[in-house]
Formats: C-alpha cells, sequence, structure tokens
C-alpha cells in the first residue's frame, strides 16, 4: 500500500491480526498438551496452520491483479478448511474463527464477506454446543465477535475507500503543481529569449548596421583612396556579423515572428494558411519592417490571431483586412470584416454572434492594455464589424502596476459615440471597458 497519513493505522491492524491468531494458536497447542496422546498432533496442525498463514504475504506480493486474486481465494479457501479440521481435533480451535473474520471481510468484496462471515459463525456455534454443550453463552459469543468483525471491518474499508482518494487528490494536485512551475518557468524562459532579442536588436544589430553605413559611404566617397580595400573588408566584416546577429535574433524571438519579415510575414503566412483556406480574402497592410520591439510585434501579431479568429468563427464574411499604421506618435492596429455584425449595446445577442464578452475578445483588451493601449469596437447588425486598437507610443507597454491608479487618458465604459454615414444604417462604437 503506497504511504499515506493512514498507513499507520492499517499497519497497526494488520500487526494486531497477526498477533490475535499468534496467541489463539498458542492457546489451542497448550490446551492440547493438557490432554496427553492428542498434544502432538494438534501441535502439528497448529504449525501446519501458522505456515500457510505465513504464505498470504507470498500471496498479497504477486505482481498479476488476477493470479493474486485466485490465489488468495485458494488461501482462504484452505486457511477456512485448516481450521475446520483443527477445531474438530481440539475444541479450543474454534476460538481461530475471529481473526478468520477479519481475513473474509478483507478478501472477499461485496456481500461475499459478510455472507461467509455467517456461515463460519453458524459452523462456529454448532461446533461449541456439539462439544461443550448448548448454552447462550456458546451462541451468544461467536455472533457478537462476528458482529464486531463485520464493523470493523466495514470501517476498514472505509478507511481504505478515503486513503485511496486522497492518494489520488494528492497525486492530482502535485501533477498540477508541476505542470504550473513548467509553465512559469517556460514563460520565464520565453521572456528572457524575447527580452534578449530586444536588447541586441537594439543594441548591437542597430550599432552594426550604422557601422555599415558609415563604412559603406566611406568607401564611395572616394573609391581610389589608399586604404579603401580595409574599409571595404571592414564594411563586409560588419554586413557579416550583422546577418549573424539578426539570425540570433530570429532564435530568441517567438517562433511567430522568427521569420525575415517580422509581423508582417508571420500575419501573411497566417493568412495563406489558416485563414484564406476557410474562405476568407484577407488583405494585410502592414510596414515592413515594423520597427517596433519584439514584445510590441508579439503583443499585435497575439490581438490580430486573435480579431481574425473571431471573424472566422463567428462573422460569416467574405473579406477582412489586417492595417497595422505606425505613425510619430501613435500606432495602430484595424481589423475588418463585412459580416454580420452586431450590437455591441444589445444584451441578446443573435445565435452566433460574439458580441458578448468571450475569452478572446477579453485577452484582445488585456493584450492592448499591456501596450499602454485602447480597444474600440465598431459595429451594427449586418454592417461587419471594426476593432481597432491605439496606442500612444510615448507610453508604449507602460501598463499600470498591479494596484497603481491608472492614469492614461482613455474612455469610460459608458463613452459611446454614433457614426452615421449614407450608405448604410448607423453603426454603434463601444469603447471596450
Amino acid at each position: 500500500m503506497a504511504h499515506s497519513p493512514l498507513t499507520p493505522v492499517f499497519t497497526a491492524l494488520r500487526w494486531g491480526l497477526h498477533a490475535l491468531l499468534v496467541g489463539l494458536l498458542a492457546l489451542v497447542v497448550r490446551a492440547a498438551l493438557q490432554d496427553g496422546d492428542r498434544g502432538l498432533a494438534v501441535g502439528a496442525l497448529a504449525l501446519a496452520f501458522a505456515g500457510l498463514y505465513a504464505q498470504g504475504g507470498r500471496v498479497a506480493a504477486l505482481p498479476d491483479p488476477r493470479r493474486r486474486r485466485r490465489a488468495a481465494a485458494l488461501w482462504l479457501a484452505g486457511l477456512v478448511l485448516g481450521w475446520v479440521v483443527l477445531t474438530l481435533a481440539q475444541a479450543d480451535g474454534v476460538y481461530l474463527v475471529f481473526p478468520l473474520f477479519f481475513l473474509v471481510l478483507h478478501l472477499l468484496p461485496g456481500a461475499g464477506g459478510p455472507v461467509l462471515v455467517a456461515a463460519l459463525t453458524a459452523v462456529a456455534v454448532a461446533a461449541i454446543g456439539l462439544r461443550s454443550g448448548w448454552s447462550t453463552g456458546g451462541v451468544v459469543g461467536p455472533v457478537v465477535g462476528a458482529s464486531v468483525a463485520v464493523l470493523v471491518g466495514l470501517g476498514y474499508r472505509a478507511l481504505a475507500v478515503e486513503s485511496a482518494e486522497r492518494e489520488r487528490l494528492l497525486a492530482e494536485l502535485t501533477s498540477t503543481r508541476d505542470a504550473l512551475v513548467a509553465a512559469e518557468r517556460e514563460q520565464a524562459v520565453l521572456a528572457e529569449r524575447s527580452r534578449l532579442a530586444r536588447d541586441i536588436h537594439d543594441t548591437v544589430a542597430q550599432s552594426l548596421s550604422s557601422i555599415q553605413l558609415l563604412l559603406h559611404a566611406a568607401e564611395r566617397a572616394d573609391p581610389a583612396r589608399p586604404g579603401v580595400e580595409h574599409v571595404r573588408l571592414a564594411r563586409e566584416t560588419a554586413a557579416a556579423s550583422l546577418l549573424d546577429t539578426r539570425g540570433l535574433i530570429r532564435e530568441l524571438a517567438p517562433p511567430d515572428l522568427a521569420g525575415e519579415r517580422g509581423l508582417a510575414g508571420a500575419l501573411d503566412r497566417l493568412a495563406r494558411t489558416q485563414w484564406r483556406p476557410a474562405g476568407l480574402a484577407v488583405t494585410i497592410d502592414v510596414p515592413d519592417p515594423l520597427e517596433e520591439t519584439m514584445e510590441v510585434s508579439a503583443a499585435l501579431l497575439r490581438i490580430a490571431q486573435g480579431a481574425m479568429s473571431n471573424v472566422v468563427r463567428h462573422a460569416d464574411a467574405r473579406e477582412a483586412s489586417v492595417i497595422v499604421r505606425r505613425g510619430p506618435d501613435r500606432l495602430s492596429l484595424v481589423v475588418t470584416d463585412d459580416g454580420r455584425g452586431f450590437d455591441p449595446l444589445d444584451p441578446a445577442p443573435a445565435p452566433g454572434s460574439s458580441a458578448r464578452e468571450s475569452f478572446g475578445l477579453r485577452a484582445i483588451r488585456e493584450r492592448a492594455e499591456g501596450l499602454g493601449g485602447t480597444l474600440t469596437v465598431t459595429s451594427a447588425p449586418g454592417q461587419g464589424c471594426e476593432l481597432r486598437v491605439d496606442v500612444v507610443r510615448s507610453v508604449l507597454g507602460q501598463a499600470p502596476e498591479p494596484g497603481a491608479p491608472d492614469r492614461r487618458r482613455r474612455p469610460g465604459p459608458a463613452e459611446t459615440t454614433t457614426a452615421l454615414t449614407p450608405a448604410r444604417p448607423p453603426a454603434v462604437t463601444k469603447e471596450a471597458p
């Protein structure tokens, strides 16, 4: 049995059962020796019974469950038969039925255990009555012993079930904890890789690029000047080092951004492999290169993925677009579709609509807040949807610390605007809280 807080209880019960059986066998042998001639024969029977009882450890150690159950049944049958023979040889052997009660209840599941206990009780009562005469004590003693054994056996089963359930819950808790630790470790590794890629990109790669440009300018300024070969060699060395550094950045970057074109390339791949095969005509318009940090590019990629996932699953759209605009002081991501749309203020959305705050939309909002930006959803029933994330570049990625007041200006939950255009019904714009 696996170790648990109840293991000492089970161990004490087992050793108590062993001690009880050995003590009763000693009483049987002592009584037989006092009778004279039968002492040696009863002693031999008692030793044989004790030897058979000792084989229980080997039976319990069998690895195959089916073979172990068959062996336990044969072992128990041998003990019962040995008890009957010992009782016929020596009347005091009848008391060995009490440890047999516990073995029967332990080895026979369901109703089989109590039924066999009742049968053994009847045999014990008959043996006492035939040998010593019928009396109230001869009937009540075995019946009371059997009742106590049944109650203790049922309690033992309940404890065993509770112990197994606790072991299962503990194993599940340990497995969950290990999985959480592994996930946190993996997240920490990914964060560190992203930081290294960002730092290398912003320092070494930029410096090598600047060195390459300066050397190229010096080389073109006076191609015939002495030493220009050294300048050319230095430029080629800087160019090779820059390629190596960019390769290192790609290895450290998140897998979706490891391509040569960064965010634009990742979105192109997603459109080619996931969105267009679903029957959606997708337009990707992203500056190439975007010239933002790896953390910002990864966040924009996940936001676009989440928005397009909603479009593919819920919008029933034919066309969609993903547009990124990078201005001097603002960075914007806009995802639009011509699907069924919805009313953001309608408490009862149409079937299949994604108007409610799904996990995907909540994740998009949290990523936007992590960049220090705002999320705006503009839609009307039957008129498609526009999801827009705007980030002020001066606070890019500066989400407030937990518990600190958020002083960034953004519309409150009650702020809405209504945009009217001649070609389509009014569209309601809702600022995500």
